[in-house]
């Protein structure tokens, strides 16, 4: 019960239903603040214990001085949990190994259940191995099946043994347009109150929700288990910034331009650690489709949330995805009620503003290797024929190749080319070079959510067939949309035949490319790009295009919107001009170019209109969490503790409660520590955390290949997550990552000074010798460590690699919190200083000295850093809040969850 300091408890009558609800209005200030923080005003109040949550942090949020530097903490406690089944497999894998040391340390193992709803949904196993047949989404299915059956069974269990977990099973769309379409409430209600549906999830992109006027975030897994478990969220009164919008969008500009201008806009402004939200008259002019679109990529922003108020937009979509006229009216009256409802003349006051008249916006892409890197389409061939340059090794001075003897060079424009001849399966014959368009996807919740570049893209598609063109044979083109209503609609739109025939055919309901989950290149694509090391590239209508995340054959990659996607498939070659070169010839002979088959605005809203409704929601949504038959037939183990088994691979019991106590072990300075890796800026959670395909000649290839599994069922990292053997060994082991301490290598490699001279060594064998020699680690890094998805691999795997701290320049939010989360200290060097400022070559042994002060219950705001080379400095401790410092203190959060829930 909240202890209503402010007499905010009333009722909201709504139909025949009475709700309490607390009002925001008995608090003073409350009614300049931005939407964002009235949602968080209503947390506070309705969640006032007097003790974590007091009077005192509500009146601070009520009196927020949007011009300070955020200083405040404050607990936020989101009302459920989201996740998708690689990051929540792990959360599920924990709360198993939790009930086993609750029962060991002589607790109730059923007081592991969580506390707060919780949802996954399983997205993110499919791979598109196979493309360009009517079969390609069953046998995709038949191939996540086979290779994911024993994480399937343990999630079926999970399902079973926890309650309030709930599992949409696979093949059923991806996590975040479930999310929006059907998972989102808008409003709660729960034990008679009524309160706005708030979240976190275990994928940075959880802040699509932020379009419906949701307020949630990604956090790392070991967060949001303890979420689950009825921990509130540690975090600091954000700074808000206000992002006015105004006009309209000019035909032929799409939902995937405007959210590429923003991200650009934002990342030059600095957003991270950030709310930004969403207000003026342009919002009302928004379609709650391009709202969505925007507020997924907010991690690309490097924003913690990017939200819009709820207004009739807001209203009409939850009509038309299904949602109850009870639900409907409760969220019409309830923002209404408590001032939540926008007014798009209304200018709350914002810490910092930025304005976009979205008649402004242009066709767009974005890459090679970042989403915030925005290209003007029309400047995409010339952009492209400079970034080339960065990618083929072998260019002189004047721009020309060196290549072997038998290889004779070529020049175009001045640009680096080297055509390959290849021979396909059936026999014709093309050439392949640098630029090559080898994978376009249609791919990812960011636009597959969007019914308005869907059908775009299959427009273009039906246009581009009735021209006589299709898809050049080099590439590999695929379609995994974000739900089945999709699919639907392009049925009844009679647009499915069309996009079957240029080679984007279903190949699952899934994020697949975007993630990594792409599949191989047909065999002789990826003989001919690895051969002659050509720079071929991806374009896919996703949210991440960072190196070595798409696919491992290509280099380049560009984010598009759909239609673009296509004509990319089309074109076949970045080095085109889509906007004045021809994409093919016509049945004629004729050119064909980008303005004959682009589809008008009436064009598509008239599809639009008439081939999506309602039904096709309530048909999609009507029994969601059941499952096809081949996930109904797994078989599970039953019990409140799981089963697990010794011989598995895919999921095994973690460490980290062995030998644990009720009471936490003293923290400790670290002294004597080596260097595993010496990183320079941007590096991400993608290069830290093991994903995509596994290699033999890993470490973790070799694990599998010792437990008896054949190189064909590897799977990929992901898939394994459930395995923390598998996942230390991928640590740090991306092949785009470069360790400065191992010059001239790329991937898992660092310098092993255990033994004589430093050898280079794989990073997993030389962590495995550091820790049985008792050497601590650290790792030392620049700007922004750990920007990217928030993956809680990146964080456990750095810890169970033996690293006690890692000094950074900077740091992204989740993966800082994170690395707190599995207890590794965060430290940022001194202002203006840098490694190599300081003269640190990674060779140095470390000693980090102040730590202690964390046991006398205060958290030192600097410690002292020294090495055997003399080198000394007073590095920042990044321990933000109060919260942190206890997890810090029990040794990582899970364990202090753990011993809250015993002591109960």
């Amino acid at each position: 019960m909240s202890a209503n300091s402010f007499d905010a408890r009333s009722t909201l009558q709504v139909g025949d239903e009475s709700y309490e609800i607390f009002r925001l209005d008995k608090v003073e200030g409350s009614a300049r603040l931005p939407y964002s923080l009235k949602v968080l005003l209503e947390n506070l109040l309705r969640t006032e214990d007097g003790a974590n949550i007091t009077a005192d942090h509500i009146r601070a949020l009520g009196g927020w001085d949007s011009q300070a530097q955020p200083s405040q903490e404050i607990q936020f406690t989101p009302a459920r949990v989201i996740m998708q089944d690689f990051t929540g497999v792990p959360c599920v894998v924990d709360l198993a190994t939790m009930r086993e040391a609750v029962k060991e340390l002589g607790g109730d193992p059923n007081k592991i259940n969580p506390l707060s709803p919780a949802e996954m949904v399983i997205d993110h196993s499919v791979i598109a191995d196979k493309f360009g047949t009517n079969d390609a989404f069953q046998q995709n299915v038949d191939l996540e099946y086979g290779r994911n059956k024993e994480r399937y069974q343990f999630l079926r269990w999970g399902q079973t043994a926890f309650d309030d977990f709930k599992v949409v099973p696979p093949g059923t769309g991806i996590v975040h347009q479930v999310n929006i379409e059907h998972l989102a409430r808008v409003v709660m209600t729960r034990d008679g109150k009524a309160y706005p549906d708030t979240l976190v999830g275990t994928d940075s992109h959880t802040t699509m929700v932020n379009g419906l006027g949701v307020l949630g975030w990604g956090v790392g897994g070991i967060e949001a288990e303890a979420a689950m478990l009825g921990q509130p969220v540690s975090m600091l009164i954000p700074r808000v910034v206000g992002f006015k919008l105004t006009g309209e969008l000019t035909p032929g500009t799409t939902a995937t331009d405007l959210v590429l201008t923003i991200t650009e806009m934002l990342r030059k402004h600095g957003v991270v650690g950030k709310f930004v939200e969403f207000y003026g008259e342009g919002v009302a002019a928004t379609s709650l489709a391009n709202r969505a679109t925007i507020g997924n990529m907010s991690p690309e922003f490097g924003s913690t949330a990017a939200i819009f108020p709820v207004d009739d937009e807001t209203l009409n979509y939850m009509r038309l995805t299904g949602r109850s006229a009870h639900q409907v009216a409760l969220v019409e009256a309830y923002a209404k009620e408590q001032g939540l409802w926008l007014d798009p003349k209304a200018e709350p006051d914002f810490s910092e503003k930025l304005e976009l008249d979205l008649s402004t916006v242009v066709p767009s892409i974005a890459g090679p290797k970042r989403p915030q890197d925005r290209i003007v389409l029309a400047n995409a061939a010339e952009q492209f024929k400079q970034d080339v340059r960065n990618y083929v090794d072998s260019v002189d001075e004047a721009g020309q190749e060196s290549f072997p003897a038998s290889d004779a060079p070529a020049v175009t424009n001045g640009v680096p080319s080297n055509p390959v001849p290849v021979t396909a399966p059936d026999g014709t014959t093309y050439e392949l070079d640098h630029g090559a368009v080898t994978v376009a996807a249609i791919t990812s919740c960011t636009n597959t959510s969007n019914p308005y570049v869907m059908v775009a893209a299959a427009l273009v598609a039906k246009k581009a067939v009735e021209k006589g063109l299709t898809r050049k044979p080099w590439v590999k083109t695929t379609l995994a949309p974000g739900s089945k209503v999709v699919t639907d609609y392009f049925e009844k739109a009679g647009l499915t035949p069309y996009l079957d025939k240029v080679g984007f055919n279903l190949v699952g309901y899934g994020c697949t490319t975007c993630i990594g989950n792409s599949g191989p290149l047909p065999d002789e694509v990826s003989k001919a790009v690895n051969d002659h090391d050509l720079a071929v590239t991806s374009v896919l209508s996703g949210n991440r295009n960072f190196e070595g995340r798409i696919n491992p054959d290509v280099k380049m990659n560009y984010l598009a919107s759909p239609p673009l996607v296509v004509a990319y498939a089309l074109a076949g070659s970045m080095k085109v001009d889509v906007t004045k070169d021809a994409l093919g010839v016509d049945q004629d002979g004729n050119p064909v170019f980008l303005k004959d088959i682009w589809p008008s605005e009436a064009e598509v809203n008239d599809v639009v209109a008439n081939a999506i409704g309602e039904d096709m929601f309530s048909k999609s949504y009507s029994d969601v969490f059941a499952g096809d038959a081949q996930w109904q037939a797994l078989s599970i183990p039953t019990g409140d503790t799981f089963e697990w088994d010794g011989e598995s691979t895919y999921v095994r019991k973690p460490p980290y409660f062995e030998g644990m106590g009720m009471e936490p072990a003293p923290v400790e300075d670290i002294s004597g520590a080596r260097v595993l890796a010496k990183l320079g800026d941007s590096v991400t959670t993608d290069h830290i955390s093991p994903a995509g395909a596994i290699k033999a000649d890993t470490p973790a290839g070799k694990y599998l290949t010792e437990h008896g599994v054949e190189r064909r069922d590897f799977n990929s990292y992901g898939s394994r997550r459930g395995n923390h053997e598998i996942m230390i060994r991928g640590t740090f082991a991306n092949i785009r990552l470069r360790n400065q301490i191992a010059p001239g290598t790329e991937g898992g490699y660092t310098r092993d000074f255990t033994q004589d001279g430093g050898p280079v060594s794989f990073i997993y064998d030389a962590s495995r010798n550091y820790i049985e020699q008792g050497t601590p680690l650290v790792v030392l890094a620049g700007k922004e460590y750990g920007s990217g998805s928030s993956r809680d691999w990146a964080a456990k795997g750095t810890a169970l690699l033996g690293v006690k701290a890692v000094v950074a320049e900077s740091y992204e939010r989740i993966h800082r919190s994170n690395l707190i989360g599995m207890g590794v200290l965060p430290l940022q060097f001194p202002e203006g200083h840098t490694a190599e400022s300081l003269g640190l070559t990674g060779e140095e042994t470390f000693s980090v000295s102040g730590v202690t002060e964390l046991n006398e219950g205060t958290t030192p705001r600097t410690v002292k850093v020294t090495t055997d080379t003399g080198v000394e400095f007073d590095a920042v401790v990044r321990i933000d809040t109060p919260g942190e410092a206890d997890y810090y203190r029990n040794g990582g959060i899970l364990q202090y969850v753990l011993r809250s829930l015993i002591r109960k």
